[in-house]
């Protein structure tokens, strides 16, 4: 074969072949990844959009919340129920009428007092000063009384004699009236300055207990504080058997309470014990910021253990209370309650998801039920169970 013979037409054919596998293409490589990165850019939007606006795909169930409470069997079968405090009806702040420094104070809280005792009193050696000043005065002038009274007479009979004149005469009169005018103003002065001195003295207005002590010895005290360094009262007293209890009662509910209406007071310091007692004034006035109105409960029977300012529950009760009031009882809402399983279950909010504790029932009394375990009292939950609630449900707790 001749080296320069042209080549067989197959050889070239098979060279000329495209190797398709081994073919890039620039253009459908940038499409691809363009895609990618909207999917993921698209994805990042999507995100932020539900974590701000999470709420509005998975909205929280609103849930209204109440307390476990102690309850008595009065106040299960109470008409209504109010809460209130002790309240003293004759109560008294006592100042001193004159300023001065306090020099002493003879009583301290829980000492009883009665009607005008001194319980406290101010300097008053200016105003004992004054007076002795005064009486000197007095005694002053009416020594010169004798003289003017001696020198009148004197005149009046020379008058009458024709030894002296109308002019000497009137002269005479006019001092002997000016000396006692000066007299009476004297005396006068001597019953303003005794006032004044009796003033410094602080009395007792009523029989009573001090309830605080709100000045010491050595302080400043005024008839009204004049600043930082002076005191008004000195103590403060009450009638301690002018004690009742003032509640609030809706005005909704308003009208069901009626003047002497029966009721059962509970202090928080004695939840076993009610006191019997009724009611005394309805004010003719509503709270218009609490939408209330101020119902004044009496006692029929109180103890010593009754103080100013405790806090109480009262119920109204429909008719008069028969026997012993009772044993509280911690209790909850009926509706509160709801069974599974053949148990007791109420809701209880837990990092703003509802979660089931599970509770033993007592006693129905009224709208409420006893739990015997499983709260506490004051334990926060669910007021009302509805098809909407369940185990961990976010809910929304309504104010």
């Amino acid at each position: 074969m001749n080296e320069f013979s042209e080549p067989k037409p197959e050889h070239n054919l098979a060279g000329l072949k495209i190797e398709r596998t081994k073919r890039k293409n620039p253009e459908a490589g940038k499409k691809r990844a363009l895609i990618g990165a909207s999917i993921v850019v698209i994805l990042l939007i999507l995100s932020g959009v539900y974590y701000a606006f999470g709420d509005l795909f998975d909205p929280a169930v609103e849930v209204r919340l109440v307390p476990a409470i102690l309850q008595t069997p009065a106040e299960s079968e109470a008409l209504l129920t109010g809460n209130g405090y002790v309240v003293a009806q004759r109560k008294a702040s006592i100042a001193s009428k004159a300023m001065g420094r306090l020099v002493f104070l003879k009583v301290v809280e829980g000492d009883r007092v009665v009607k005008d005792q001194v319980i406290a009193g101010v300097e008053d050696r200016d105003i004992r000063a004054h007076i002795a000043e005064a009486e000197a005065n007095l005694k002053l002038t009416q020594a010169e009384l004798k003289e003017a009274e001696s020198n009148f007479r004197r005149l009046k009979q020379l008058l009458a004699n024709g030894a002296a004149t109308e002019i000497e005469a009137e002269a005479a009169e006019t001092r002997y009236n000016r000396v006692l005018s000066s007299i009476d103003l004297a005396e006068t002065q001597i019953k303003s300055l005794k006032v004044d001195l009796e003033n410094t003295l602080i009395r007792a207005p009523f029989s009573g207990t001090v309830l605080t002590k709100n000045a010491e010895v050595g302080e400043v005290v005024s008839p009204i504080s004049g600043g930082a360094n002076s005191r008004a009262a000195v103590v403060t007293i009450a009638d301690m058997n002018s004690l009742q209890v003032e509640a609030d009662v809706s005005e909704a509910n308003i009208e069901k309470v009626k003047p002497d209406m029966e009721c059962v007071i509970y202090l928080d310091a004695y939840p076993d014990h009610g006191y019997p007692g009724y009611v005394a004034k309805i004010v003719p006035t509503a709270d218009r910021a609490k939408a209330t109105v101020l119902v004044k409960i009496g006692f029929r029977d109180y103890d010593s253990k009754v103080l100013p300012e405790m806090r109480a529950r009262v119920s109204f009760m429909a008719e008069p209370v028969k026997g012993a009031t009772g044993k509280p009882f911690l209790a909850v809402p009926a509706t509160a309650v709801f069974k599974k399983n053949g148990k007791s279950y109420v809701y209880r909010v837990a990092e703003g998801k509802l979660a089931a504790v599970e509770v033993r029932t007592g006693k129905v009394a009224g709208l409420m039920i006893e739990i015997t375990s499983g709260l506490n009292e004051g334990d926060q939950i669910v007021e009302k169970i509805t098809k909407h609630l369940s185990e961990g449900v976010k809910v929304a707790v309504k104010k």
